[in-house]
Order: structure tokens, then C-alpha cells, then sequence
């Protein structure tokens, strides 16, 4: 099946595990102490939030090259609000994407963030049905 990917998730102790996908790399997940967990892990939850800032990331990094923006720094400060009864789904998440360079085109990175937003972000598009997800965006003129 065409884009089908696996994942290997197996219990290392306590609370704490293990995952794996198909890019080989080995990721930690853990519960906090009240849970029954060590702390030495990232929460699956926390993971999903990374996973949306990485995708969008990559796509507006990548539009904004191809744009010839001159960008010497690039972060996402993300913040997802969940639900207060299970399964605790986000319910709320705040994109801020800070842009650091020179001359850069606002009109250009509206541009990326809203296709990233509207067309190319999967793991966007899969948390936009249970939240609802809202970008910002900052210049940083160096």
C-alpha cells in the first residue's frame, strides 16, 4: 500500500518504552512518577505536538527556500490545550513561527504557513478534526 509506514513499540520497564519506525530511529517515552513512570521519556502526547511542529516546519522551510528567502533562523513555538475528560484529545493548539533573516517577505511567509496549513501538513490536517489550530508568525529583521 502505497505510504504505508510501521512502528515497533515495545515496554523497556515501569512505565518506560521504547519505539521505532521505519527511519530506524529509536525514540523514549515515559509516564511521569504519579503514573507510575521515571521521567526519562518524552509523553506520547508531547510527541504528537512535536510531530505537528516538525511537519509544518519542514514544509514552511522548504517553501520559504525555494521562495529565496534569506533565513538564518527558524523556529515553532507550539502550545496545545487538551481536553479535560478522556480521551483528552487537543482541543486548542497555538502555532507561533518565528522567522529570523534578512529582507525577508512577510507576504511569502504568510504564504508557506497558510499552504502548509491548508495543503501539506498531514499531521496538521489529521489534529485540525478535533482542534481547532491557529498560526502567528514573528519577523526577526537581523
Amino acid at each position: 500500500m502505497a505510504g504505508e509506514l510501521t512502528a515497533k513499540v515495545s515496554l523497556i520497564n515501569g512505565m518506560e518504552f521504547s519505539a521505532t519506525a521505519d527511519s530506524g530511529h529509536i525514540v523514549k517515552m515515559d509516564a511521569a512518577d504519579e503514573f507510575g513512570g521515571k521521567n526519562i521519556g518524552s509523553r506520547p502526547m508531547e510527541l504528537v505536538l512535536i510531530g505537528l511542529g516538525g511537519c509544518t516546519g519542514m514544509d514552511v522551510i522548504s517553501m520559504l527556500r525555494k521562495m529565496k528567502q534569506d533565513i538564518s533562523g527558524f523556529e515553532i513555538n507550539l502550545k496545545g490545550k487538551r481536553a479535560e475528560d478522556h480521551p483528552k484529545v487537543y482541543k486548542e493548539i497555538e502555532i507561533e513561527f518565528v522567522v529570523k533573516g534578512k529582507n525577508l517577505s512577510e507576504t511569502s511567509i504568510a504564504k508557506a504557513i497558510k499552504l502548509s496549513e491548508e495543503k501539506y501538513c498531514s499531521v496538521g490536517n489529521m489534529l485540525n478534526k478535533t482542534a481547532k489550530i491557529t498560526t502567528s508568525y514573528k519577523i526577526v529583521e537581523l
